[in-house]
């Protein structure tokens, strides 16, 4: 039988982003990002003039950030440890919704921080994505983790089998995120790495107690 499987996102559950996504915008691109909502639609100011900055410049902006401020970005409290922990029981793979292009980079950038897990790059909702994993892998069990509700409900659609677990791990960004759990799209909304290990291993013991049991 095959190992169970994490598949986990990167940016908000085991890097931070935003916070220093906003910094770099006021230092270098004349724009002001105020974190008070999950949306960056009207969260970005073009400091001259107050102009909100268009969906076009954000993903344009977003590029450039991972293009060349990658490096700024550092863990969660708790994540690098967990993964290593869930590693001694699972296979353990990151979903990153990034241009294929950036794989690599996000790649060495965990290595950097000391998580080595193969990296798959995905644009849009995970749910296709992640069955592509679970058809690869045909793992035991499968748990997935990401800080945004709408992949846990695209997972839920495609592969309800699959554990979901609710984390953000940017305490300027979780209490404005919309709690996946309370819509019925995950299992669990965890947003602390020391509390969130102990669910997680949970899930993957009890794999080990069906197994027993079959």
């Amino acid at each position: 039988m095959n190992r169970p499987l994490i598949i986990s996102d990167c940016d908000e559950v085991l890097l931070h982003m935003v916070a220093h996504f906003r910094d770099w915008l006021g230092e270098s691109e004349g724009v002001d990002f105020t974190i008070g909502s999950n949306s960056f639609a009207q969260a970005m100011r073009w400091r001259d003039s107050g102009e909100i900055v268009e969906e076009r410049e954000i993903w344009r902006l977003l590029g450039r950030f991972f293009d060349t401020e990658m490096d700024r970005q550092h863990p969660i409290e708790g994540a690098v440890e967990g993964i290593a922990a869930l590693a001694d029981h699972a296979d353990v793979v990151i979903l990153t919704n990034l241009n294929d292009e950036r794989r690599d980079r996000r790649a060495r950038q965990l290595m950097d921080h000391g998580i080595d897990a193969r990296v798959f790059t995905n644009q849009g909702p995970k749910g296709p994505a992640l069955k592509a994993i679970l058809d690869e892998y045909a793992p035991s069990r499968a748990v997935f983790i990401d800080d945004l509700p709408q992949h846990h409900h695209s997972v839920a659609e495609i592969a309800p089998e699959v554990r979901r677990l609710h984390l953000c791990g940017e305490p300027l960004l979780a209490p404005h995120i919309d709690c996946a759990h309370r819509a019925g799209h995950a299992h669990a909304r965890i947003d602390r790495w020391g509390e969130a290990l102990p669910w997680l291993l949970g899930q993957l013991a009890n794999e080990t107690l069906d197994r027993e049991n079959a």
